[in-house]
């Protein structure tokens, strides 16, 4: 549905270790009234208590099986347990979610109190919500891995009212039917005609996208993956390293601001955010600069809680 809120709630940015700023990576999305996870780090629910976002999760999508980007499953679904959610939770993820699934009702000893359902994904395989869909693409971080791309149904063009009246339609509730797709019927020079959807509605418009890498290094080279993760309004993109330590990046098969920099403008990314930043920095400065250097758009480093709403193109 056209006009429903989008929200990114920046819970967890920080690297494979925590640092008393950031939080291993968890990133909350909200569309309406939807709720989404990607990534689920430890300490995930007290960011979420800080965050006043609740606890009504739809679904939870993992990046990948390392442990900074799984641990705080186990402690929130024993919340939702416990404060008596009965409706099913989704997991989504890359090879070894039924595992993981199999792991958290081991955990919980018998005492989860509603269903969780595991589904594993693979590159190209789509999530659809309503208005909505997530999209699942590779990552390469040594290890099964994926990012998602959050990417909303096109919306209507825009509807012309003055084309509309030419073609005699009065105003009223026949331009609310032509701007829902109907076709109407209407008397012109005393001559009934038909006036469809397309004589007086604009061309499709997009809807909102969201990029998420996870941990990886640069795509945009992956013909399959670039072509998923083009044109976002906001690329959350692996930014562990500063250009400086890009030797350390490669051979951890993580990515520098400065790369990430480089992806964003290659892909027409309209924001950047750096995550998954290495406790060794002490700023941002530096990842900031990198990325600057390479990306001619907005570019941002958030702080955990840190949230933004995304708006419409046009």
């Amino acid at each position: 549905m056209a006009g429903e809120t989008l929200h990114v709630h920046f819970l967890g940015t920080a690297g494979a270790l925590p640092s008393p700023q950031r939080n291993p990576s968890c990133i909350l999305i909200r569309r309406g009234s939807d709720t989404l996870l990607f990534d689920c780090g430890e300490g995930a629910q007290q960011q979420m208590m800080r965050a006043r976002t609740g606890f009504g999760i739809d679904a939870i999508f993992v990046t990948h099986w390392h442990a900074d980007h799984f641990l705080g499953i186990f402690g929130l679904v024993e919340t939702l347990s416990f404060t008596g959610r009965t409706e099913p939770l989704h997991i989504y993820g890359p090879d070894w979610v039924r595992e993981f699934v199999g792991l958290l009702r081991t955990v919980g000893r018998g005492n989860v109190g509603f269903p969780v359902h595991a589904h594993p994904l693979g590159h190209g395989a789509v999530v659809p919500f309503p208005g909505y869909t997530v999209r699942a693409f590779a990552t390469r971080h040594g290890i099964a891995g994926l990012g998602y791309v959050l990417e909303e149904d096109a919306r209507p063009g825009r509807f012309d009212r003055e084309r509309a009246i030419a073609l005699g339609v009065p105003a009223g509730p026949l331009f609310g039917r032509l701007q829902r797709g109907e076709t109407v019927r209407v008397v012109r020079d005393g001559v009934e005609i038909e006036v469809r959807p397309s004589d007086v509605m604009g061309d499709e418009r997009p809807g909102r996208k969201i990029v998420y890498t996870g941990d990886t290094r640069p795509l945009q080279h992956q013909p399959e993956a670039a072509a998923l993760m083009r044109d976002a309004d906001l690329l959350i993109h692996d930014a562990t390293f500063d250009d400086e330590d890009a030797a350390r990046a490669a051979e951890v098969l993580h990515a520098t601001a400065g790369e990430a920099g480089e992806a964003a403008e290659a892909l027409n990314s309209r924001m950047l955010a750096l995550v998954h930043l290495s406790s060794r920095y002490t700023g941002i400065g530096n990842h900031i600069r990198d990325a600057k250097r390479n990306y001619k758009g907005d570019v941002i480093a958030p702080a955990d809680l840190t949230v933004l709403e995304i708006t419409y193109r046009g």
